[in-house]
């Protein structure tokens, strides 16, 4: 009896194991199952989580690159002409490459910029005033100067030595304020103003060396035709001589005139440093370069067509800036390996310049406006 109880005990465990074994078999079996499950779930909600973070990538990559959404549908089929007077390996030049390309890259095609570089449709006073008719020219780069006949108020930009750091000149032409109330010079006059970039400051040239004022007493100096710049010039002791810039280097290579003031950019293009001795870095001018059409043109645009407009001159603008910066150094480096000297800026000349520009100063402000004029020196130091 013993003996039959132990064999149904055994038997009973032997049953109660083999149970438990199959058990644990099959709840390791739906462990693994669920665990395989859950892993390829995640995985599969990681890959489209990514998939997703990838689709915002790019959108925020092409809001980057174009900051206003542009209906290529909405905009017209266009034919323009922009005109400049400075020759095609200058800043000016690419800017206003930069500004076309960007044009028909954001209108699809549809919008078509065609350059005219070395005042092949006319002189910077005769193509300003034709942007404004819209008769044979449609856009211009320019630089200010040639524009203030037009705009007295941008006479502004004619106060000479108000900065010798070209990066505070564009703290002043990026204060939002400063500029809407250039833009609206512009508008008053029939004009759109699009965007300013620079390239750099002017500089004179001449044979010879300028460390102090005195130094320009009775110095026969080209100038563009503007009378702030004349005034100027006179006020330093030198004679002032307005002439044509395609005279120029003639003058310079006879001795009608003893220098010129320009930007590096114009005297290395124009080869101006093989009839002249020194450069002298003044900076007394910013070179400022305007991109303008007139409001005849903009205003008949609608708003994605303005904004082609308006988001290419952006980039075209910082563009030009970097192109300014960058050539510098090049543009000296040509002018030494000539022979021509390059006098280093001199802090104590352009103090001494500064002073003497006091007179054109005021002259300049009851052109601007006292206000406007304060606006622009704000930078100063």
């Amino acid at each position: 009896m013993k003996k039959l109880r132990r064999a149904l005990v055994l038997m009973l465990c032997l049953a109660m194991m083999a149970s438990l074994a199959a058990c644990g078999s099959s709840s390791s079996s739906s462990s693994d199952t669920t665990a395989a499950e859950t892993e390829a779930a995640e995985t599969e909600a990681t890959d489209e989580t990514a998939g997703d973070e990838d689709e915002e990538s790019e959108a925020a990559d092409s809001s980057d690159g174009a900051a206003v959404e542009i209906n290529t549908d909405n905009i017209g089929e266009y034919s323009w002409f922009l005109g400049m007077d400075s020759s095609e390996d200058t800043v000016t030049y690419l800017y206003a490459e930069k500004f076309a390309e960007l044009v028909n890259e954001y209108s699809g095609g549809k919008m078509t910029i065609t350059l005219q570089p070395n005042a092949t449709l006319g002189t910077d006073a005769g193509m300003f005033e034709s942007i404004q008719t819209q008769d044979g020219v449609n856009f211009v780069v320019q630089t200010t100067a040639p524009q203030v006949n037009y705009l007295p108020e941008l006479a502004v930009f004619d106060a000479a030595c108000v900065y010798s750091d070209i990066e505070d000149v564009r703290k002043a032409l990026d204060n939002e304020d400063f500029m809407a109330e250039i833009e609206a010079i512009y508008s008053s006059g029939g004009y759109k103003l699009l965007g300013y970039a620079d390239q750099n400051f002017r500089v004179l040239s001449c044979n010879t060396e300028v460390t102090t004022l005195s130094d320009l007493s009775g110095m026969k100096i080209r100038t563009m035709e503007n009378n702030n710049h004349i005034s100027f010039w006179s006020d330093c002791g030198a004679n002032p001589t307005p002439m044509s810039f395609s005279e120029v280097y003639t003058s310079l290579q006879n001795g009608t005139i003893d220098g010129q003031e320009n930007p590096y950019e114009v005297i290395v293009s124009n080869a101006l440093y093989e009839v002249q001795d020194y450069v002298i870095v003044t900076n007394h001018l910013p070179h400022i370069l305007s991109l303008v059409t007139g409001s005849l043109l903009y205003d008949n645009l609608n708003e994605d067509e303005q904004a082609v407009l308006e988001q290419a001159v952006e980039e075209a603008k910082a563009y030009a800036r970097e192109q300014a910066d960058a050539r510098v150094e090049d543009r000296l480096a040509t002018i030494e390996a000539s022979g021509t000297t390059v006098v280093e800026f001199s802090q104590s000349l352009f103090d001494e310049m500064q002073e003497a520009a006091q007179d054109e100063w005021e002259t300049v402000k009851a052109a601007s406006g006292e206000d406007l004029f304060n606006a622009y020196i704000q930078y100063a130091e």
